[in-house]
């Protein structure tokens, strides 16, 4: 592979202008289909296999009168202190409303009347509409939203407080100017470590390209596939950290290269033939580990999986080819002034390289040789303090109670709470597969149990054989007493009792992430096992590295609950409302950051491998490593948090809590794990840390990553002395 990838190098360096042409192309026609794409207005969610996905699909069978998948609202009219919304002229200000929102567009399906339906609080202060639409959310026009948005201006000017809550409202999350700053942030740190304007410059151009490239392939894509828009969201945050960090690896070598005296064309080939496969492998376990999420059966989570998929892959082919492409267009300006001088004068002194002094990476290293027990005993109990709040953990999916305090829906939730009990936030839907007898039967039995505050009569559908009740728990719709209600009702009644709505299609796919967990977790880290027994020809390197990762990812999970469930620092990070962790947290964490980690272990260890077949001693092979991959190591890592951490000022709870999530775990995995812990394994396992049977090193394919193969084969076409060339001017 090195030697392929070698002469892709040489080749996009010699035909820049064509290779700079065809990516150039590529962003256009996608930004061309983007812009023609009809819009995206459907983001369905099914949950197949599971109870309230069964109910659903009934209801669209027996009863499509109800629009269960429908989009609804709830608009909320409290009286002023000392009013009711009983007085006639709040009734009659109510009943106009309702009128306006009935005749205020056509995808309106029902309207109830509050006083009609019993929708006035106890104490008379507070009534609320309920709006059922015949579309989901996402297909709802702008003259709909606006319709319902200008409900109660009248009764606003009469005195009345008037909020709206419900996915209705639902639009695409705005992460504001966080990923903007995550971006400023890389070219800082960037321009730090190159010390040049124009080797800083190309990752973020070239990552910049990539996520564009992919964004738009997206967004073309997103109504004939169904794609939601958490998906290019998720693309967009791993294809910016991705794509920068394999630029920054890929330039990084190349300027080794050209300090060692290779003319330019020369040492792209060589830093693409070396950091090159790497870069592939790294990419391989990213792309696994997001495939993966098919595992867990769920059609939008597979589809947002697969679309960052395709992000990674586009960055990955990048790097290797219009990265050597730009590089040609550079020059020497991908060296940094003091580099140039100080090679310009080591030349003048005798045309030796000058010793150069330890580096950071370099003393770290030799500290972490001379006490690896206590390195690696700090590392992971530190880890392992971090990681306990993860026994805690509680999932769900946040609702409108996690929404900043300023927005409608928050203000709505809360007088919903106050009026009629937080349950009445998230009502339940149970669907009799009967007649009236079994639909009487089981009001009968929910009433008898815990946590229930209302039960409605039964609902016939028009052949009499279906009945929607509507239940009302005591508690929160997240709350864990409401999940225990769900699975009373289940238990109590019989087969023929469905129990549907938002908050029990949340429980149900809170249990089949959690179900998924471990056959996703098995089946990502065997193919990333294996994968890296290749890379590394090791058993106890690519175990170390697992193992590793699970300590980083479970100490990440216990900083989540801490912040988003507990409430430590919330209000720093901008959590209004704890609650329970995103239900799909823990097995997208597993996804991403597995892939991301791999990246630092690749890259890291890659280099340890080179210097150790090259003959050097483990210990040596370990400072070599860190000596030319901590600092780049470091600089990807940064970037790779600060663009992360740009997702936290989201509006939008999820996305805010997939950034910190994803932000803490690559701080973990790559300052803990892979600067710390792992070289202090490696130090304590010498050389049986190379160790591989004979029988499986004659199975496994010679995928040549640290450039072995290739260095013979360069050193045997090359002319007597002319192996190592100066760089042209």
């Amino acid at each position: 592979m090195a030697t392929f990838l070698y002469r892709l190098g040489r080749s996009a360096f010699r035909r820049r202008h064509l290779v700079a042409l065809i990516w150039v192309a590529l962003l256009a026609l996608a930004g061309v289909g983007a812009a023609s794409a009809p819009v995206a207005t459907s983001s369905s969610f099914s949950i197949p296999g599971t109870e309230a996905q069964k109910a659903f699909d009934l209801l669209e069978e027996r009863f499509p009168s109800a629009g269960a998948d429908g989009a609804t609202a709830r608009v909320v009219f409290k009286a002023p202190d000392g009013q009711k919304m009983t007085d006639p002229a709040h009734k009659a200000t109510v009943g106009k409303a309702v009128g306006e929102l009935r005749s205020g567009s056509d995808q309106v399906a029902n309207v109830t009347d509050p006083y009609t339906v019993q929708a006035v609080s106890r104490d008379g202060g507070t009534a609320y509409v309920q709006v059922s639409y015949k579309v989901n959310g996402m297909e709802l026009t702008d003259a709909t939203r606006e319709a319902l948005k200008e409900t109660g201006a009248e009764a606003r000017e009469s005195g009345l407080t008037v909020e709206i809550g419900g996915d209705a409202l639902q639009t695409v999350p705005e992460t504001g100017s966080g990923e903007i700053i995550g971006v400023i942030v890389a070219g800082i740190v960037l321009v730090i470590t190159f010390g040049s304007l124009v080797a800083a410059g190309l990752p973020l151009l070239t990552a910049i390209i990539g996520v564009g490239i992919g964004v738009s392939t997206i967004t073309a894509l997103a109504s004939a596939l169904d794609l939601g828009s958490t998906t290019s969201t998720l693309a967009m945050m791993i294809g910016l950290a991705v794509g920068i960090d394999y630029a920054l690896f890929i330039v990084s070598r190349y300027r080794a290269e050209l300090a060692e005296g290779r003319e330019r064309e020369e040492a792209a080939g060589r830093a693409v033939g070396t950091a090159g496969s790497a870069v592939v492998f790294a990419g391989l376990t990213v792309v696994i580990a997001l495939v993966g999420l098919a595992v867990v059966n769920i059609p939008m989570l597979t589809k947002m999986g697969f679309a960052a998929a395709g992000t990674v892959l586009i960055a990955v082919l990048i790097a290797l080819t219009l990265i050597p492409a730009l590089l040609g267009y550079a020059g020497k300006r991908v060296v940094g002034r003091k580099a140039r001088k100080a090679a310009e004068a080591a030349e003048a002194a005798g045309g030796g390289a000058a010793e150069a002094k330890p580096n950071m990476g370099t003393r770290w290293a030799r500290f972490v040789l001379r006490r690896p027990v206590a390195v690696l005993l700090v590392g992971v109990i530190g880890l392992g303090a971090v990681a306990v709040p993860a026994a805690s953990l509680e999932m769900g999916l946040p609702d409108d109670g996690a929404q900043p305090t300023s927005t409608t829906q928050r203000r709505a939730y809360d007088l919903l709470s106050d009026g009629f009990g937080p349950g009445s936030n998230g009502p339940l839907m149970v669907v009799v597969d009967g007649d009236k007898a079994a639909a009487d039967r089981t009001v009968t039995d929910i009433k008898g149990l815990d946590g229930v505050a209302a039960v409605t009569p039964p609902a016939p559908n028009k052949a009499g054989d279906t009945s929607i009740i509507t239940v009302v728990p005591k508690d929160r719709p997240s709350s864990v007493e409401t999940e225990n209600l769900v699975h009373s009702i289940r238990d109590t009644t019989g087969d023929d009792v469905l129990v549907t709505g938002a908050t029990a299609m949340n429980i149900d796919f809170s249990q089949k992430m959690n179900d998924a967990l471990l056959p996703y977790l098995a089946l990502v880290v065997g193919l990333a096992f294996l994968l890296l027994m290749v890379v590394f020809r090791s058993v106890l390197v690519p175990l170390k590295a697992a193992l590793g990762f699970l300590l980083s990812v479970v100490a990440a999970l216990g900083a989540v609950v801490a912040v988003f469930q507990w409430g430590w620092l919330g209000s720093l990070f901008g959590v209004e409302q704890t609650g329970p962790i995103m239900s799909m947290m823990p097995i997208f964490m597993v996804g991403v950051v597995f892939g991301l980690a791999m990246d630092y272990e690749v890259f890291l260890v890659t280099r340890m491998r080179e210097a150790y077949v090259h003959g050097e001693r483990p210990g040596e092979a370990i400072v070599t490593g860190f000596r030319h991959g901590a600092r780049v190591v470091t600089a990807a890592a940064v970037i790779m948090i600060a663009v992360f951490a740009g997702f936290i000022g989201s509006s939008e709870q999820m996305v805010k809590m997939i950034g910190f999530g994803l932000a803490v775990a690559v701080f973990f995995d790559a300052f803990v794990v892979r600067m710390a812990i792992v070289p202090a394994v490696l130090a304590l396992l010498g050389r049986k840390a190379w160790w591989l049977p004979r029988w499986l090193d004659r199975a496994l394919p010679n995928v040549d990553v640290e450039g072995e193969g290739l260095r013979k084969e360069l050193a045997a076409d090359a002319p007597e002395g002319g192996e190592r060339e100066l760089v042209r001017a």
